[in-house]
């Protein structure tokens, strides 16, 4: 479930739009992709183009097969002639690649010798020095326009809260752990477990080394991306530092800290956040992302401009109606802007009249198991755009924006997945019961022959106000590869297609967007392509929250998979490490004041009525959709006698429930597993 800032089909036969990508030209039978082949799979990410254009460096991220972790490690291109090089690799995580003013130099985090450190590596005769032996990582690394000094967040532990005083232990005793006091609204957080006391500050060292200096002080988060004045004097971040900052998580602010004094000034002031700043290269301006906080589910992010001191402030894209997620100058009077459109992630080049230009399409993230849009870009002093990109049948490579389609610099993957047999993806027209154009894929098993019915999954993505698009998915192609159809759409509720369409679910969510899915499945039917008495359905998160509220509203599909769900929101947003977001963004009130509301959006308040086979999968140091929401479900259908199991991913957060390749393998098993069970032949 992601946000900015710390979701009966009358219909004649559908024609369906090519692949976008052809199938590999190999002669003979080709093998299956396999959960082993997991392992096999590589990534490329941060893709940082040098300030002359002349190089990239990018973080490419494979798997141990021994360790069962991603190995990631960062990788240099030479742009003329394409050819790369290993830069750091070895043992631990390699990342966040920076390159200095003047391009010889590159700044990077490195955990090669236990805790995450800043290094600086000299690109002339790749001499490298650790600068830092901090006690947690860096982060929103930023060299100073003269490349002699580099500037970095960092947790900073805190003091908790404490009642009473335990007895004095004799000397040698082994006591219980002290008791845990808790104080504050958000105490634990998916991925991160519960908190220790401390808050991100920011910190600045030099580029030689020796000791770092602090430069913020107080209760708030400070975050990055950092950005210095062009004479080194200020730093700008953003932060929540207002008095209810914990209770109103939302709003934020973009501050300038004076790099001598420790002076903070706050440079905006409505009622959203702010943040993402960066000064044009003259200083004279500021650019940030942000929005007036509109109390909905979604607001569209948009890119904003204004004088260095705070004043004249101005949108870029009030009428794109797309949200931006990253910008970037390339002179003093031109961005370059990444956001989604209809499935698929874009690079824009934006002048200060806010006339767009589309530069590249097809970015692509590094996360594999679903085919969300995403991926990264930077550009160079003269607007060369280097970009992460991929398609369905090749997860993200480096490309060079250069017309329609990019230029590709890297195939890191083509050797050995060219001679799989993979599924083939389209476009699936659908129309909604209201008459609104739904987006949708239809990724077909190895071997299929048109006009052949086989089982489908309907996949369905999170958020809910996130996007699937026509990308590379591990669960997809596991899915395709034991013969079902795969189909994955954009509901309304989905990002990519305007504040309006996501906006359809705010406040009702679940709700009308059960209709577009099962449109989309009579689509496929249509088509000719999905068996109707093979009908199975999986999804995540938002997913999850749906796959359990689609088998309390029909019995049309013959089993049913419902991962990390929620399936009550009063106990959901009171366990969450978002409890102090979702009302009023999603709910008008809290769970006490309106209960009935939130009953009646929640799948528990239909489990009375399912009878479909229903497999429960969560990790089980999920914080974001916790553990007790999929064990009150599967109890529940334990209760009521529907065939159910409960799957738990041992040591998976909700973010992280894919990120070891053998429990991403394993778990797409069990659910194929699941509908193994209740599938049936299909009938021609």
């Amino acid at each position: 479930m992601r946000r900015f800032a710390p979701a009966l089909l009358l219909l004649g036969l559908p024609s369906i739009a090519p692949a976008q990508v052809p199938p590999p030209a190999v002669e003979g039978p080709q093998p299956l992709l396999t959960g082993r082949d997991l392992f096999s799979l590589e990534a490329a990410s941060d893709p940082q183009i040098s300030p002359d254009g002349k190089w990239i460096a990018y973080v490419r991220k494979s798997n141990d097969i021994m360790t069962d972790k991603a190995r990631p490690t960062i990788w240099l291109i030479d742009v003329a002639s394409g050819t790369q090089q290993p830069l750091v690799a070895g043992p631990g995580a390699h990342m966040a690649p920076r390159w200095s003013p003047d391009g010889k130099r590159l700044a990077y985090v490195s955990a090669s010798d236990g805790a995450p450190q800043l290094h600086v590596l000299w690109l002339a005769d790749r001499a490298s020095v650790k600068i830092t032996g901090l006690p947690d990582s860096p982060g929103a690394v930023a060299w100073s326009p003269d490349g002699r000094r580099i500037a970095y967040t960092m947790q900073v532990p805190g003091t908790g809260a404490t009642l009473g005083k335990a007895p004095e232990k004799p000397e040698g005793a082994r006591w219980a752990e002290p008791l845990e006091v808790i104080d504050k609204v958000t105490y634990r957080a998916d991925g991160a477990g519960y908190l220790k006391p401390g808050v991100s500050q920011i910190f600045v060292v030099s580029a030689d080394g020796g000791a770092p200096r602090r430069l913020t002080f107080g209760k708030w988060d400070d975050g990055g991306p950092l950005s210095w004045s062009p004479d080194g004097r200020t730093i700008l971040f953003s932060s929540n530092r207002n008095e209810d900052w914990e209770l109103n998580p939302v709003n934020g602010e973009v501050y300038a800290l004076d790099v001598a004094s420790g002076a903070v000034k706050a440079l905006t002031s409505r009622d959203g956040p702010d943040g993402g700043a960066r000064y044009s290269p003259d200083g004279s301006k500021i650019a940030y992302l942000g929005y007036d906080d509109s109390r909905r589910g979604y607001d569209n992010v948009q890119l904003y401009v204004m004088n260095a001191d705070g004043s004249g402030f101005r949108s870029l894209t009030a009428t794109l109606d797309r949200s931006i997620d990253n910008a970037q100058w390339a002179g003093n009077a031109t961005l370059y802007i990444s956001y989604d459109d209809h499935g698929q992630s874009r690079v824009g080049r934006i002048g200060l009249d806010g006339r767009m230009t589309p530069v590249a399409q097809g970015l692509a993230g590094d996360s594999l198991d679903r085919p969300y849009t995403g991926g990264g870009f930077s550009v160079s002093k003269a607007g060369i755009v280097a970009y992460s990109g991929g398609d369905p049948l090749s997860p993200a490579d480096i490309y060079l924006a250069d017309g329609k389609d990019g230029k590709r610099l890297t195939r890191l993957n083509s050797e050995w997945l060219g001679a799989k047999s993979l599924a083939q993806v389209r476009k699936l027209p659908v129309t909604a019961p209201d008459g609104r154009a739904i987006d949708a894929w239809l990724a077909t098993p190895p071997g299929h022959r048109e006009g052949q019915r086989v089982p489908l999954i309907l996949e369905i993505h999170g958020g809910p106000f996130a996007a699937y698009g026509p990308y590379f998915s591990t669960d997809v192609q596991l899915y395709a590869a034991a013969g079902y159809a795969v189909l994955y759409t954009n509901p309304r509720g989905s990002t990519s297609y305007g504040a309006e369409f996501a906006n359809l679910i705010d406040k009702k969510y679940p709700g009308d967007d059960y209709g577009d899915l099962i449109a989309s499945v009579d689509a496929a039917i249509a088509a000719g392509i999905a068996d109707p008495n093979n009908l199975f359905v999986t999804g995540g998160s938002g997913g999850g929250v749906l796959t359990a509220w689609i088998v309390g509203k029909t019995n049309r599909f013959k089993a049913a998979a419902t991962q990390k769900p929620v399936i009550d929101w009063s106990s959901f947003v009171l366990t969450s490490d978002g409890s102090n977001f979702y009302s009023p963004y999603w709910f008008e009130k809290k769970p006490w004041e309106d209960p009935d509301s939130y009953w009646t959006r929640s799948p528990l308040s239909l489990v009375g009525n399912v009878t479909t086979p229903t497999l429960v999968v969560v990790g089980s140091e999920d914080y974001r959709t916790p553990v007790s929401e999929s064990e009150q479900y599967y109890t529940a259908l334990k209760l009521r006698g529907i065939p159910t199991a409960l799957v738990k991913v041992p040591g998976a957060s909700h973010g992280g429930f894919a990120a070891r390749p053998s429990q991403s393998a394993a778990k797409a098993s069990a659910i194929l597993e699941w509908f193994g069970r209740y599938r049936t032949a299909s009938q021609p």
